[in-house]
């Protein structure tokens, strides 16, 4: 079993995005990801939470990364089947996927 780290790319700023959302609005715009959580079950190690790029870190970013999550799946396609329908990339955003390696040594 492996470990994922999930990077949900977009092209503005989580905090640009969810700055435009009245709560009402929010807590919709997250039932897709509730559901899909519950859809990835024990394949979902940590939903994550939305980020943001330090000012000044990247001045020329034309994507951000928006946010993460840790998921765990015994193949690189037992994941893909677990992001399969994401409410990220509906959204128009896009999904890196990083796998977490061990590090040699390391207890």
């Amino acid at each position: 079993m492996s470990n994922y780290l999930i990077l949900y790319r977009a092209s503005a700023p989580a905090s640009q995005q969810m700055a435009d959302q009245d709560p009402a609005a929010a807590a919709e715009g997250m039932k897709p990801w509730m559901d899909w959580a519950q859809k990835a079950g024990d394949a979902l190690v940590d939903l994550g939470s939305p980020t943001e790029t330090v000012d000044g870190a990247d001045p020329g970013a034309t994507s951000f990364i928006g946010g993460y999550s840790i998921l765990q799946a015994d193949s690189l396609e037992a994941l893909k089947s677990v992001l399969d329908g994401h409410p990220h990339v509906a959204w128009g955003g896009t999904i890196e996927i990083l796998e977490i390696l061990s590090i040699p040594g390391a207890p």
